[in-house]
């Protein structure tokens, strides 16, 4: 197993964040800590120094722009890996390679992407995307095809409906290829991981939901000729003892506005996404009963997007959920905890080394 790290490029705290830039203090949700270089320095190093493999760096309309923040980290870290999201099609593929080949050069191919075609059609439409969900995977498919086919060497040429490149490519081939990371819960995002990721991300859910995903996209894979590594995203809320974990989603809760909520599920309602379908129907909206598997909590979905679940428990209760999904063939770990800071120390400190044994480096 490989374990990572999240950056919080939209602020930190005491509590679970929306995805905004807003700042500041909140009497009822604790202080927030804005996402500075200095900041999200020390998040990085922590990560590091904890042993963790790779950060990654989310995109959207709400996030400042993750290779440039990557850029910057770079050059105040020495071995973590920068999983950088992006969003295909938002820039030419032929310039994208030239993009990665910089960074790589800049920082010792310490680059890893994350592709993220996008599930709000409103959001979509503010970067001026008019495409709908299956036609942004169909174009994502293609962006991948022209992004290797430019590592790759020149002249490359490529003709789809999306893209055509004649005599295009980098001058020299990029020795050190950056994995892709790819997800998607739907059955136009599932052909696209089958056929060009490197790993499939999912995001927590009961280990029964995870292990259907896993059958179907491994045949999928297969039907392509290909494997895939397989990974999975979670939140961590772990304690020496259960009741102290389960104290902390409780004061989590407590934070929560009912009018944050009502606005967060509105939104989630009207995105196209249907990972996101998948994480709001594991709470419906509802404070209550969130517990939805053994030590997995969907309360972080209830005002954030994208990966909703924790895991809660004593350490040896996420240990052991943790070896439940690696079972299942879950490769890959991408892991985070509010503050961000303090809890990639004791992540770090206090349950990887419970999965040593198990776990490998990046």
């Amino acid at each position: 197993m490989r374990f990572h790290w999240f950056l919080p490029t939209t602020g930190d705290g005491h509590q679970v964040r929306p995805a905004t830039t807003t700042t500041g203090t909140d009497p009822r949700r604790g202080p927030a800590r804005a996402a500075t270089l200095g900041y999200l320095t020390q998040v990085a190093r922590a990560a590091e120094d904890s042993g963790f493999g790779a950060l990654l760096t989310p995109v959207g309309a709400g996030c400042p722009d993750p290779l440039v923040v990557c850029t910057a980290l770079a050059q105040h870290t020495q071995r973590i890996k920068l999983l950088v999201a992006f969003r295909p099609g938002f820039t030419l593929p032929t310039v994208f390679a030239q993009q990665t080949q910089a960074f790589q050069a800049l920082t010792g191919d310490r680059l890893l992407l994350n592709a993220v075609t996008g599930g709000d059609p409103q959001e979509q439409r503010g970067y001026g995307d008019f495409l709908d969900h299956d036609a942004r995977y169909a174009r994502t498919a293609e962006y991948l095809r022209v992004l290797r086919g430019s590592w790759a060497g020149a002249p490359f040429d490529f003709a789809g409906t999306h893209y055509r490149v004649e005599g295009g490519g980098l001058e020299e081939p990029l020795a050190a290829q950056p994995e892709i990371y790819f997800g998607g819960a739907s059955p136009a995002a599932e052909k696209v991981a089958a056929a060009h990721a490197d790993v499939y991300l999912m995001w927590g859910e009961p280990p029964a939901a995870i292990a259907a995903r896993v059958d179907r996209i491994r045949a999928a894979a297969a039907a392509e000729g290909r494997t895939l590594r397989l990974g999975i995203r979670l939140h961590v809320i772990a304690r020496d003892t259960s009741e102290e974990a389960w104290g902390e989603t409780g004061r989590l809760l407590a934070q929560m506005k009912p009018e944050q909520i009502a606005a967060a599920q509105a939104r989630f309602a009207r995105m196209d996404s249907v990972g996101q379908q998948r994480m709001a129907g594991l709470h419906n909206g509802h404070s209550t009963d969130l517990e939805i598997a053994p030590n997995l909590w969907a309360g972080v979905g209830l005002i954030r997007e994208g990966a909703g679940t924790a895991l809660v428990g004593s350490y040896a209760e996420v240990a052991d959920r943790i070896r439940e999904y690696a079972a299942l063939g879950v490769d890959e770990f991408i892991l985070s905890g509010w503050p961000h800071l303090e809890e990639a120390y004791r992540v770090g400190e206090f349950l990887l080394p419970r999965l040593a044994s198990v776990a490998v480096p990046a």
